[in-house]
């Protein structure tokens, strides 16, 4: 019997992980990791682990988003955890947290798209929750990600990370960037089943959050609100500029290159007769280029900060290639190239390729691994 650190965020996946990984006699610990922005209201506190720090909670807020940070979420997991008769913790990484939001924030201002999901995967969840894993003497950390791990068939022993059973809920995307060596001690319990099967098991148990909604928004912006938050916290950022289209004509004004990414159409504040799309944001000079639709597709992308999860094939390779969580991968060919970057070319162009997002290359099912486009 292995003990495991699982993930809890007070969500279905999660809290049917904590009934799988029971089922197969796992020693479970379950841990809430609290990591958003702070509440001007009072919240209340959850004991942390050794006797540490109480961890603050936040109160409901009506703006904010079905999430995983909230007070209502902590003790969904918490009653969770008490039905299964598990120890459960908070951990307080408001601070590491906080690197993830000064990227968001500098990500928007530096005219990229940024994807803090990844992040906070390759550095929270598995990143310092490994480390709070081998605090306790845990071998495996376990979320509630729709994926899975397979055995590897080289000599690496390393498993390989594939799609999960459900492909309109797969997670691979957001796990590219995780440490390989990780993978060994990773646990994926949900990613053998559809998520109408983990729903079913969840109120065959009784739990409360069986008909709970998902989480789709960024945990630590009000919904909708990404822009302010970003001005919130660069209030020195001159961002405001021009409108242009693709011609250099300008076309009129905006407040702000945070407001926008690439292939967006709708929010743009500006009518020109007929559907345009941003093609691209300039931070040097803060205008954002609009095209029509055939002006948007884009063919070939480089991408740096490379993370392979298994061996790429060789120095040029195919792949099927996704460049934004819940897009197709579609084929492409990878070159690689110096300084752990790579090119993609497509075998036919992709509308709303965002500097600043990932690419993730994929062999049939299985991650091989991916960077972020420049």
């Amino acid at each position: 019997m292995a003990r495991v650190v699982l993930a809890m965020s007070g969500g279905v996946d999660s809290s049917v992980a904590a009934q799988l990984l029971k089922r197969d006699g796992h020693d479970v610990i379950g841990v809430f990791m609290r990591h958003g922005e702070e509440s001007p209201v009072a919240h209340c506190a959850i004991d942390a682990p050794g006797g540490g720090n109480a961890l603050q909670i936040l109160n409901e807020r009506a703006d904010h988003k079905q999430g995983c940070c909230s007070a209502s979420d902590a003790a969904d997991a918490r009653r969770v955890a008490d039905r299964m008769e598990i120890p459960f913790y908070a951990l307080n990484l408001q601070q590491e947290f906080g690197q993830i939001m000064e990227y968001f924030a500098d990500e928007y201002i530096r005219g990229r798209t940024p994807n803090p999901c990844v992040m906070c995967n390759n550095w929270i969840k598995f990143g310092k929750l490994f480390d709070y894993a081998d605090s306790v003497g845990a071998e495996f950390v376990a979320t509630g990600h729709y994926a899975k791990l397979v055995p590897s068939d080289d000599e690496s022993g390393v498993p390989k990370l594939v799609r999960g059973v459900d492909p309109g809920k797969d997670q691979t995307y957001v796990l590219f960037g995780i440490q390989r060596e990780y993978l060994k001690r990773m646990l994926l319990p949900v990613g053998d089943f559809h998520k109408d099967e983990i729903r079913a098991m969840a109120g065959e148990t009784g739990l409360r959050v069986a008909d709970k909604k998902d989480s789709q928004e960024i945990c630590f912006v009000t919904s909708g609100k990404h822009d302010q938050f970003v001005k919130q916290r660069r209030p020195d950022a001159q961002t405001a500029g021009n409108f242009v289209l693709t011609d250099g004509t300008v076309v009129g004004q905006h407040d702000g290159i945070e407001r926008f990414t690439i292939g967006q159409r709708k929010g743009l504040g500006i009518a020109l007769g007929e559907p345009h799309y941003v093609t691209k944001i300039d931070p040097a000079s803060n205008c954002v280029v609009l095209g029509k639709i055939e002006e948007l597709g884009r063919a070939e992308l480089t991408a740096n900060r490379c993370n392979w999860l298994a061996e790429p094939p060789g120095e040029t390779f195919r792949c099927d290639a996704m460049i934004r969580y819940n897009s197709p991968a579609l084929p492409a060919t990878v070159t690689m190239l110096p300084d752990n970057r790579i090119a993609v070319t497509f075998d036919q162009p992709r509308n709303g390729v965002a500097p600043g997002q990932a690419v993730v290359c994929y062999d049939g099912g299985t991650v091989l691994g991916g960077g972020w486009i420049e």
